[in-house]
């Protein structure tokens, strides 16, 4: 098939689709410049890039800092750039346009929020793996989390030579350990009541459209957590006959040979993709 029929292919599932579970992983986000490498990472880490030769955003957060004031310098800056501000290419905006008129959900790894920047309903939105807008406690002593949107702004503002002031670093209101990031890293990740009625609402709304026309709309998911978005999108294709699966990738666009006659798999740019859909 090629590429053109597959567009078209995709159009008719999603026009004649009673309703849409788009699953996005991080393919997604670095569709729409989010990239956590290159000149992006240049421009905002140059200093922690000379002094401790750290070559990407990913591998900074786990570097073992050696005070709380040089890691919240780096993590507020990351914070800030990759979930306060809106991604460059509006990849995620064409998404909305995609969708705006149907009755859709959002299952998603990403834990940048840009979901919600592009005006995505939030009651229609379940970041399973967290978010970089909350802090929780290091501990955990509670399963509460806490927002950083006024302190990640006032500590990027407020940095000198990689450092954020003292009186900044974030400690538990509880039990006043120093907080962290409330990012699905360990077992010590906080599942809080917001995490919980999200997952509510998703298993609902899967409920609600057993057995309908669903598309499974499977953006820039990768190998790293396929049992989350991947297994799960497959194994209900396969039992919903009236179910279609679309899976577009740069590199990993695949599905079971069982799903194959109700499934569109493109390998290509997810961003590039999404705007060809909206033309």
């Amino acid at each position: 098939m090629t590429y053109s029929e597959q567009i078209e292919q995709v159009r008719q599932a999603l026009h004649e689709a009673d309703a849409v579970v788009i699953g996005a992983g991080s393919g997604l986000s670095t569709s729409a410049g989010l990239t956590y490498s290159g000149p992006r990472f240049q421009e905002h880490f140059g200093d922690f890039i000379q002094k401790y030769k750290i070559q990407d955003m990913y591998s900074g957060g786990f570097y073992p800092f050696e005070t709380l004031e040089e890691h919240w310098a780096w993590w507020s800056r990351h914070i800030l750039i990759n979930r306060y501000e809106k991604a460059p290419k509006p990849v995620y905006d064409e998404l909305l346009k995609l969708v705006h008129d149907k009755d859709y959900f959002v299952l998603t790894t990403n834990v940048d929020h840009q979901f919600q920047l592009a005006g995505f309903d939030k009651e229609r939105l379940f970041y399973t793996q967290g978010d970089y807008g909350l802090w929780q406690c290091s501990e955990p002593c509670c399963q509460k989390t806490w927002d950083n949107e006024e302190t990640v702004r006032r500590m990027v503002a407020e940095q000198r030579d990689m450092r954020v002031p003292t009186e900044l670093v974030p400690h538990c209101p509880v039990c006043g350990r120093p907080m962290t990031m409330n990012l699905r890293c360990d077992n010590t990740f906080v599942q809080d009541e917001g995490w919980y009625a999200a997952y509510s609402r998703y298993e609902d709304f899967l409920r609600r459209h057993k057995g309908a026309k669903v598309v499974y709309l499977e953006l820039g998911v990768g190998g790293n957590t396929p049992v989350i978005i991947k297994y799960p999108f497959w194994k209900m294709t396969y039992q919903n006959a009236n179910a279609f699966y679309i899976c577009i990738n740069l590199s990993e666009s695949c599905c079971p040979k069982e799903i194959q006659a109700r499934a569109v798999c493109i390998n290509r740019d997810v961003g590039a993709t999404l705007h060809e859909l909206c033309l």
